[in-house]
This record gives C-alpha cells, sequence and structure tokens, in this order.
C-alpha cells in the first residue's frame, strides 16, 4: 500500500464551530475537530486518556484533549479495535 506523503486526512479544524475550541489549547491552528466526539469514550477506563468519573458514575472526558492534538490521530486508530469488539453483535 502507497503511504499518503501529506496525511491531510488526519487533520481538520473547525474554526468556524460555535463550539470552537471545546477544550482549553494555546495552539488553536493545531487544534483537530476530526474526532469531534471522541471514538474512544465508549471504551471507559481503557480509553488511555485524562478522564475523571463523577459522583453519579458519568465519565468526564473534559480535561483530556488526546483527540483534539493533531499527532494523537493514530493513537486512537490503534484503539479502535476496542471498540469494533463493543460494536460485535453477541
Amino acid at each position: 500500500m502507497k503511504k499518503n506523503k501529506t496525511e491531510n486526512f488526519k487533520f481538520f479544524n473547525n474554526s468556524k464551530c460555535e463550539y470552537f475550541p471545546c477544550h482549553k489549547t494555546d495552539l488553536l491552528e493545531n487544534f483537530n475537530c476530526l474526532f469531534c466526539y471522541c471514538p474512544l469514550y465508549a471504551l471507559g477506563d481503557q480509553c488511555g486518556g485524562d478522564f475523571s468519573y463523577t459522583e453519579k458514575g458519568i465519565k468526564n472526558c473534559s480535561k483530556c484533549s488526546i483527540p483534539h492534538k493533531r499527532e494523537c490521530y493514530d493513537r486512537i486508530i490503534d484503539k479502535m479495535g476496542g471498540i469494533l469488539e463493543i460494536a460485535k453483535k453477541k
């Protein structure tokens, strides 16, 4: 398989979004909106991000910026196997 030299598909910045940026950052031009909603949320405590749980047991990812870092695309894709397992019909 031929490797894409630019890999632009790994990054999307939507600075016109009314929620942009949804997490604090000093680098707006590097804020990746591709994974607007983190696909790893369903992995619970195995997602690898900076999260906590509220008193009601709800996962709180407000301090996690992994899905929004330009360099974390491959890290997220590597964990997608876990998401596919969750989605399998039993």
